[in-house]
Order: structure tokens, then C-alpha cells, then sequence
């Protein structure tokens, strides 16, 4: 049985061994597949998450501005288009001018 303990020592130490070059070689991929993907998104000019997040909020506001514009474009169209269809006032009769009076005296150079 004393036979069988070093073989067994022996292989956990090489399974050991395999997983910590394993795991190696994974951090060093991941390093890999990291630089790659970084040297790929550089070259296509893409904008930073912090930049992206001003212009965002900025067309948020630009989109509630314009809705508030709508809304109260539509309100004052609504008031036109009341005044439009209320009758207008009759404007009041003017008076009609008199007449000059006539006057009975005899008209000149007759």
C-alpha cells in the first residue's frame, strides 16, 4: 500500500500542475483576446460612454422642449380657431350726416 501513495502524490501533484498552467494560459488568452479587442474598437472611433451620456441628455431635452412647444402650439391654434368661428361684432351704425339746412332767403344775384 506504501507503494500506491507516492503514485497518487505523484499524479495530484502533475493534475495540480496542468491546472495552474491552465489557468496560466487562461489569464494570458483573455490578456490576448483584451488587446486585441481594444486595438479593433480603436480603429473605429467610437465615442466615449461619458460623452455619449451629455449628448444623450441633451436630445432628451431637446425632445421634452419640443413636446412642450407642440402642446402649446396646438393650444394656441385651438384659441385661433375659437376666435375664428365666434361671430363677429356688428359694428354699431354710424349716424347719418345732415343735410345742410336750407334756407328760405332768396339766392343771390336774382
Amino acid at each position: 500500500m506504501q507503494s500506491q501513495k507516492p503514485f497518487f502524490d505523484d499524479i495530484a501533484r502533475v493534475a495540480s500542475g496542468a491546472l495552474g498552467a491552465l489557468s496560466g494560459l487562461r489569464a494570458e488568452m483573455e490578456a490576448m483576446m483584451r488587446q486585441q479587442f481594444e486595438r479593433f474598437t480603436s480603429g473605429l472611433d467610437l465615442v466615449p460612454r461619458d460623452e455619449f451620456e451629455v449628448v444623450r441628455a441633451m436630445a432628451i431635452k431637446a425632445r421634452e422642449d419640443n413636446e412642450a412647444q407642440a402642446a402649446r402650439i396646438a393650444e394656441l391654434e385651438a384659441k385661433l380657431a375659437a376666435l375664428a368661428a365666434a361671430p363677429a361684432p356688428k359694428p354699431k351704425a354710424e349716424p347719418k350726416p345732415k343735410a345742410p339746412a336750407k334756407s328760405k332767403a332768396a339766392p343771390k344775384g336774382a
